[in-house]
């Protein structure tokens, strides 16, 4: 990935990630602790030129931090993850 990502630590892949590109048009990332949703949806859109219809943030007990992102229509996850190499 880019190299000046302040929030955005890696993008989430696996069997679960990959069916959730492919039905529901949403990505995974692990992002930094003292990230928002607001200061996530900037990076993301500003980096890789998308734009985020919807994001949800869970805190794992392992503790990391990562934020589900559906896209909109016209951006396919599916894409995106070529480009960042997880397809």
């Amino acid at each position: 990935m880019e190299q000046n990502l302040k929030y955005v630590v890696s993008v989430l892949g696996g069997e679960k990630a990959t069916r959730m590109m492919q039905e529901e048009n949403k990505l995974q990332f692990i992002v930094s602790k003292d990230s928002n949703k607001i200061l996530i949806k900037k990076e993301i859109e500003s980096l890789f030129d998308v734009k985020i219809s919807k994001m949800n943030i869970l805190n794992k007990i392992n503790g990391d931090k990562v934020a589900i992102v559906q896209l909109k229509k016209e951006y396919p996850a599916m894409d995106l993850a070529t480009k960042l190499g997880l397809i």
